[in-house]
């Protein structure tokens, strides 16, 4: 696998080999662009034999070609555009010549439409996190291309790629609706054009999307661009949001330019391959070491996902502007950046920066896998006297999940989640936070828990109502479940029912058993509460002590004021709520949100044994 990193050094070199050809110019990127952006400022990346070696000019009103540059390889050349608020859409004529030689390539300024974009997703929003490939397929013949480098689909491999796609997540959009879902987020869906890669012995394609080749394709066994921009507004038709999954900390290794890189200081180099050691301490530790920094940071993930330098401001541009030419052009709503903590920070703040003065309103949450609330304040907006501030808005909570599963799992689950709620005071604004109890990458929370069942419905009880903006990831709705052993495919097992031939079908009650049912109408009762119901969706949160496996906490607002309350203990119990007389003060009765039941008193309340009950007081 280190052979991989290898060969990709010569590559920066391949160029020469191609000086004698006459040149010509078969990429731009972005593909295109609009008039009236907040930013004036574009820099096209033009690509193609001895492109670098062209004196280019542009000639369109109100466009201004300021900066054409030329870097190590001669078929790069970058050209920096200035768009005043007069320019017209249209198609500019860029030029480029050389000796007798003139080359002319169109590119296209559109006008901006009405329809909105990055809309953002907050405290009332339930997102659903499923992969494409392996949730449902609506266009069989996508499944499989011969002139792909990975040509196969097998659902009879867990390895291989299955055929789920965008067509067959939009026909259950219904389903998620039903659910109480609010925004969906997929794993990329960016071209991943790679081969079969051996990982851990066994030949393995990127259905999960994580090794881009072309920022400007989305991947033509997911429905491609078209697909994709049709996805997106049906999702928008539903009421549903879309979260895009982001990558600026690597690329596959056939992406187009890392088979002809720019310059060498595209990717981090080193003298031999050389790891991320996945350790966050040195990022946040005031003793840390340069060298430990630098390979936390610069170390590759894996050999074959080569990682980029966001230090070289070209590889800045092209990532920051890929990311505003995605929400501009498929009116996503929300960002999600994978592996957070790898990339060059001050990059990330330019970044966050650039889409936030775009689209005010989007939400960007990043995966940074730490176990300390220390380190997870460190990449959003903190309250701690770092060297670095980050402002990104949100992250992914893992310090939550580990507190909630783990503490389930262990039986201390109260005491856990009230200590990580209890060093909220770390983070400006704890709501944006996104909370989960697994993922793609974890154990399923079902199998964690020991599959018990009411240990599964404490943990989704304090999940969808408690502060942060809750996701699920697919499938936990009906129960499913597994450990990652073998290998990561068994938490990504295809949703029963996406896929001819499925002998069952989950996404109806019928194709249910009684208990995945039960599991599902819990999931739907309280996500549907959550949404209509403010205290829930954007009220303060206040949590007491716990004491004897019993916790108390209260999510409150001018509209309206929700007790949790959870009894951990194997024994049903009579909880007096003296205690608890700041936050009850004007209320005597109360609604079991779950079970429909009216209190007529809230003075002692029963708790049955290994549960938790939400109540909606009343006056």
């Amino acid at each position: 696998m280190r052979k991989i990193y290898a060969l990709l050094l010569p590559l920066l070199f391949l160029s020469t080999l191609v000086l004698a050809q006459p040149a010509s110019i078969t990429r731009v990127n972005p593909t295109n662009w609009w008039v009236g952006m907040k930013n004036p400022n574009v820099q096209l990346l033009v690509y193609g034999p001895r492109a670098g070696t062209l004196t280019y000019s542009v000639q369109y009103p109100g466009v201004k070609l300021v900066k054409a540059s030329k870097v190590e390889n001669p078929n790069y050349a970058f050209l920096d555009l200035v768009i005043a608020p007069t320019a017209k859409p249209g198609k500019l004529q860029i030029v480029g010549k050389s000796g007798s030689q003139t080359l002319t390539r169109a590119f296209e300024l559109q006008a901006r439409d009405n329809t909105p974009k990055g809309q953002g997703v907050t405290d009332a929003d339930f997102i659903y996190l499923a992969m494409p490939d392996r949730f449902a397929n609506g266009d069989p013949s996508n499944d499989k291309f011969a002139d792909m480098r990975d040509p196969s689909a097998d659902r009879a491999s867990p390895f291989l790629r299955h055929g789920g796609d965008l067509a067959g997540a939009a026909q259950h959009l219904p389903y998620l609706k039903d659910l109480g879902v609010t925004a969906i987020w997929f794993t990329p869906v960016l071209e991943n054009n790679q081969p079969l890669t051996d990982e851990g012995g066994a030949q393995r394609s990127s259905y999960h999307g994580y090794g881009f080749t072309d920022h400007y394709a989305i991947d033509r066994r997911l429905g491609g661009n078209v697909g994709y921009q049709a996805f997106v507004r049906q999702a928008h038709a539903a009421g549903l949001k879309v979260v895009q999954d982001a990558v600026y900390n690597h690329v596959g290794n056939t992406h187009w330019f890392i088979q002809d890189l720019p310059m060498k200081s595209w990717l981090h180099q080193w003298p031999t391959y050389t790891n991320t050691s996945y350790r966050q301490q040195p990022i946040t530790d005031p003793h840390a070491s340069r060298i430990d920094r630098k390979v936390t940071l610069d170390g590759w993930f894996v050999p074959f996902l080569p990682d980029l330098n966001q230090s070289n401001p070209y590889l800045a541009n092209f990532l920051i502007q890929h990311a505003i030419w995605t929400v501009e052009n498929f009116g996503v709503d929300a960002w999600r950046v994978d592996t957070y903590m790898y990339n060059d920070q001050p990059f990330m703040n330019r970044c966050n920066k650039a889409l936030l003065t775009e689209y005010p309103r989007i939400h960007l949450f990043g995966e940074s896998s730490v176990n300390n609330v220390v380190d997870q304040s460190y990449y959003v907006k903190n309250n701690i006297s770092f060297p670095f501030k980050s402002n990104q808005p949100g992250g992914l909570d893992f310090v939550l999940e580990g507190a909630i599963v783990e503490g389930l799992k262990e039986g201390s689950g109260p005491q856990r989640m009230y200590e990580a709620l209890a060093q909220d005071a770390v983070y400006q604004d704890p709501a944006k936070l996104v909370t989960f109890l697994d993922n793609h990458d974890h154990d399923r929370y079902l199998s964690t828990i020991g599959e018990d069942f009411d240990k599964y419905k404490m943990g989704l009880t304090w999940l969808l109502t408690t502060r942060g903006i809750p996701c699920m990831y697919y499938g936990t709705e009906i129960l499913m479940k597994n450990f990652k052993n073998p290998s990561d495919a068994e938490v990504r097992r295809d949703f029963p029912g996406g896929f001819a031939g499925d002998t069952q079908d989950k996404f109806t009650a019928a194709g249910r058993t009684a208990r995945e049912n039960e599991a599902f109408q819990f999931v739907r009762t309280l996500a549907t509460y959550r949404r209509t119901h403010p205290a829930l969706s954007s009220g303060q949160l206040m949590q007491y002590l716990p004491q004897d496996g019993q916790y108390v906490y209260f999510r409150y607002g001018p509209a309206g004021t929700v007790l949790v309350a959870t009894n951990s203990t194997d024994k049903p119990v009579a909880l007096p709520t003296a205690r608890f007389a700041e936050r009850t003060k004007g209320f005597t009765k109360a609604r079991n949100v779950l079970t429909g039941e009216d209190l007529a008193s809230i003075a002692i309340l029963q708790l049955p044994a290994k549960t938790a009950v939400v109540l909606e007081l009343k006056p």
